[in-house]
């Protein structure tokens, strides 16, 4: 499975950043991939913040 951020979708809310540490992080007020291929064991993880994101910004593959 891979993420990615649509930059300019984020209104840099830090939910993912703060719900999967391992997988984002927040940089000039917007959330950055910091691995875009997830470990099987936080896929889930992944995909419940990409569901929560109030603006849509978190896609998966």
């Amino acid at each position: 499975m891979n993420v990615r951020v649509d930059e300019d979708l984020c209104s840099g809310c830090e939910l993912c950043a703060n719900s999967v540490p391992d997988i984002f992080k927040m940089e000039d007020n917007l959330a950055k991939v910091i691995q875009a291929d997830v470990p099987a064991n936080l896929e889930e993880d992944v995909r419940d913040v990409a569901d929560s994101c109030p603006v849509e910004a978190i896609i998966v593959d």
